[in-house]
């Protein structure tokens, strides 16, 4: 099995000065692209000075990044400190690409020679699985696309929030702009990671920028030309940054901010507290799991959008249902409800635009 997601590898080492240099990479990446890995591979935090593994989206592709010390005396690599393995993939996959990058940084901590990790790679784009001299292995067919997704810690997210985790839902459900700080990058990546998991039915991990800077460049990059999206800070200032969110969750403080813009379209009704009471009861369930968590939600919200095809009536030409706000109007119900459900047909492609 092929792995043909996988675009491109690089390396970063960092010397004994506290210097960091891009080394090597297969294929060449761009001068801006090097520079952002230069950037991420020397992110520190208070109990490490590097952050082992770290994840994220650019330009619509996903860069994984671990770093390791290099331990001395090595021969091989006897002025560098630590050495960071990237690479550049087409999918969501964060434990297949920890796994692949932890076997190809150990080959290059014991060679010092990027060749036989480009062999190893070559391997893995090819044929789908590749073997080190040290008895390690990896093969694509121990990893899934749903393994991954079913990552998703909804009960954490729901303890964290109780039934304001409704807004964080009705954010996601109408494709807004969600941004989320925490000061703990590994927190960060963990809460980030399962935000889709509450619209599950769409099965989109695109929409997540698990960590971004507020550097001008990337924002206009990787969030200004997007209609929605859930991006992740570190920097406490992205809370008074209205222009770029409509939804603010503080995981810090287990705070959320709708912006004044967005208040309108995110108000909730008693369709909305049915919901959250709902979410609550099930992340309260200890009989059950995770996974059952997020199945019992997403059973939920197909009851929801079943509820919304009913009220629906079959397009003349292609049979297709779709909504009006005058069908929603004679259904005679509150103003909130009735705006929710129109904008989230619009969201689920039910309206004729």
């Amino acid at each position: 099995m092929a792995l043909y997601d996988l675009l491109a590898i690089g390396l970063v080492e960092k010397d004994n000065n506290g210097d960091s240099l891009y080394v090597w990479s297969y294929p060449s990446v761009t001068s801006d692209l090097q520079e952002k890995f230069l950037q991420r591979s020397n992110m520190a935090t208070d109990s490490s000075p590097c952050i082992q593994f770290l994840y994220s989206q650019t330009s619509h592709l996903w860069y994984y990044i671990f770093t390791n010390q290099v331990q001395q005396p090595c021969q091989n690599l006897a002025k560098v400190r630590f050495v960071s393995l990237i690479l550049i993939t087409k999918d969501f996959q964060p434990e297949k690409y920890k796994a692949l990058c932890e076997l190809l940084l150990m080959s290059y901590l014991k060679s010092g020679d990027p060749i036989e990790i480009l062999k190893l790679y070559l391997s893995v784009i090819t044929k789908g699985s590749c073997a080190s001299g040290n008895n390690s292995s990896f093969s694509v067919s121990d990893f899934s696309q749903r393994q991954a997704y079913a990552k998703a810690d909804l009960r954490s997210v729901i303890e964290s929030f109780a039934v304001e985790t409704i807004l964080i839902y009705t954010a996601l459900m109408l494709k807004k702009h969600v941004v989320v700080y925490h000061p703990n990058i590994e927190e960060l990546l963990h809460f980030m990671r399962s935000l889709p998991g509450l619209v599950w039915h769409r099965q989109d991990w695109s929409i997540v920028i698990p960590f971004i800077t507020l550097d001008n460049q990337e924002v206009n990059l990787d969030l200004k030309g997007r209609s929605s999206y859930v991006a992740g800070f570190t920097d406490a200032s992205i809370q008074n940054r209205t222009d770029l969110y409509d939804l603010m969750i503080n995981l810090q403080s287990c705070e959320i901010t709708v912006a004044p813009s967005a208040k309108e379209s995110l108000a909730l009704g008693k369709l909305h507290k049915e919901i959250a009471m709902f979410m609550v009861q099930c992340a309260g369930d200890v009989q059950l799991s995770n996974q059952q968590v997020i199945k019992e939600i997403s059973d939920k919200t197909k009851e929801l959008l079943n509820n919304i095809k009913a009220f629906s009536v079959p397009d003349e030409e292609t049979g297709k249902p779709y909504i009006t706000m005058e069908l929603l109007q004679s259904r005679k119900m509150p103003k909130t409800t009735e705006n929710f459900l129109y904008s989230l047909s619009v969201c689920e492609g039910m309206v004729k635009l």
